[in-house]
């Protein structure tokens, strides 16, 4: 198969980099025996198709989606072979060719502290032997080494933080709720980052919130990235910064559904929202994938949320931490998710209660922790789409603020989308609606239906330019899990309220006000 060299170049591009960052710090504010923490949006990149920005997606959904269910996840062959299908398609595509676009090698100086060179060709094909897959950029390609060496560094300049192509940032209104702190939105909803201090003296560390994993790290002081060099702007923990800081030597390693860390876990102080943790039990980075050492990436480590059964570092997550310690009444973390088409911006993440300002009481059910791992997933009564009950019952849904799609089989998929008044598929696990939709796809649980907003359900425009013609559906179709399991992310979790609570072992959901 001979296509042209952009095509090689964007292929390389994206998977050197599917998104990029940034985020501002807000006040922390803490009431009685719960504590809430600042949200922050994780940038997505504008330059590229909306139907590759949502392959991207996908392709981190179906690896997640396997590791949360324990079977044989796809390889990283495969999901570039679904990225090489998704750019073909789109070769002849008067609204891709406006998208493929790309920056000169050197306009950027954002990919690391040195600049953009040649260091990031050495960077895919170190994350390649890094995940045991074929050293080329593009694999099973009839170009020459050279021609895919010159396209990678074409598009690894591409592939810089969206901050350095896209400005597109709603800052977040002054909340007017107690115990609330204001969420950045920049582009899609991927992705949200807290502040919390650590070490003495203490410093602020951005981390990303993650209910679908249960380690927490920050890069430490030697961190190195696979891609060569340091762990980019970044803010790092260890004996240098902090005088309460103890290593145990003892090894961790991380593999997420993009990216990878390991390092040795470490007890220092911690401050989550101005309660104190002392000789917390967490982890450093001292290796970074390029997803994470990245100047482009804003955060300085992640908090895993989910329980720590999942643990891979075998420790407390912060809340079961705080609630053991008896600073908070319970191990609850809860989610509000804002939406950008709102303009409300009142995102937040809450430990040890529910923010009972954002939801209906009325409408709270709370059902039994189905997984076995330590995810939150709950039974599904049924769904439906403008009222008509698609017929599927017995599902589950592993509900995950780290997932921005919705993932179910793809005969679910196809069932919801058959109910879809102009909804097509494309063949490769996507689907088109109306951007005018006004269809009602509702999951129901503990005998609650809760809707997903069509702003949602209608994820993106296929062309920018045509807001009124076809959008990439924000379910999409995915072959990995059990015939019964869906993978239930930020397109459902926008239109509720979420909380988890690790001591009853439950998840709790609420319609917003």
């Amino acid at each position: 198969m001979n296509l042209s060299l952009p095509f090689y170049a964007l292929l390389a591009g994206l998977l050197f980099a599917l998104s990029a960052q940034d985020a501002d710090a807000h006040p922390i504010v803490k009431r009685g025996g719960s504590v809430t923490l600042p949200l922050k949006r994780i940038q997505q990149r504008s330059d590229l198709h909306p139907q590759i920005l949502h392959q991207q997606n996908l392709n981190r959904a179906l690896r997640r989606l396997a590791r949360m269910t324990g079977r044989q996840g796809p390889s990283d062959d495969e999901l570039r072979r679904n990225l090489e299908r998704r750019v073909a398609s789109l070769e002849n595509d008067p609204v891709y060719k406006r998208y493929n676009r790309f920056i000169p090698p050197g306009n950027s100086k954002r990919f690391n502290r040195e600049g953009v060179k040649d260091s990031r060709v050495n960077a895919v094909v170190t994350r390649n032997k890094h995940n045991k897959s074929n050293n080329n950029a593009v694999k099973g390609t009839t170009t020459s080494a050279t021609a895919v060496t010159a396209a990678v560094s074409s598009a690894a300049a591409a592939s810089t933080s969206s901050a350095s192509i896209s400005g597109d940032v709603t800052v977040a209104n002054t909340p007017t709720t107690a115990n609330s702190l204001g969420l950045d939105i920049e582009g899609d909803d991927i992705g949200y980052l807290a502040t919390i201090q650590m070490g003495t003296p203490p410093q602020d560390y951005l981390l990303l919130m993650d209910s679908g994993s249960a380690d927490t790290w920050v890069g430490a002081e030697n961190c190195q990235s696979t891609s060569g060099g340091s762990c980019g702007n970044h803010t790092f923990l260890g004996s240098t910064s902090s005088s309460s800081f103890k290593d145990s030597n003892k090894q961790f390693e991380v593999t997420y559904g993009t990216g990878a860390v390991q390092g040795t876990i470490i007890q220092d102080n911690m401050v989550v929202a101005g309660l104190s943790l002392d000789a917390h039990t967490f982890g450093v980075a001292t290796t970074e994938t390029v997803d994470f050492s990245s100047d482009s990436v804003p955060f300085d480590g992640l908090m895993g949320l989910a329980q720590s059964t999942l643990s891979e570092q075998g420790v407390s997550t912060p809340v079961e931490s705080l609630a053991s310690a008896g600073l908070i009444d319970a191990a609850i973390t809860s989610f509000k998710i804002s939406r950008l088409a709102d303009d409300l911006n009142d995102g937040e993440v809450t430990f040890g209660a529910l923010d009972t300002s954002k939801f209906d009481s009325s409408t709270l059910v709370t059902i039994d922790n189905q997984s076995q791992e330590g995810f939150w997933e709950g039974a599904v009564d049924s769904i439906s789409v403008d009222g008509t009950d698609t017929g599927l019952s017995g599902r589950s849904a592993i509900l995950d603020t780290g997932t921005t799609v919705i993932v179910a089989p793809t005969s679910d998929a196809d069932a919801v989308h058959k109910l879809i008044s102009g909804a097509q598929s494309d063949g490769q696990g996507s689907f088109t609606v109306p951007c005018t939709t006004n269809a009602s796809v509702a999951l129901t649980f503990g005998g609650q239906e809760f809707t997903i907003d069509p702003k949602d359900l209608a994820f993106t425009p296929v062309d920018a330019n045509d807001p009124t013609g076809d959008c990439v559906s924000g379910i999409s179709a995915g072959s990995v899990g059990a015939n019964n399991e869906w993978l239930v992310g930020d397109v459902f979790l926008r239109n509720a309220y979420f909380s988890t609570n690790v001591n009853n072992n439950s998840v709790s959901l609420a319609k917003l006000v």
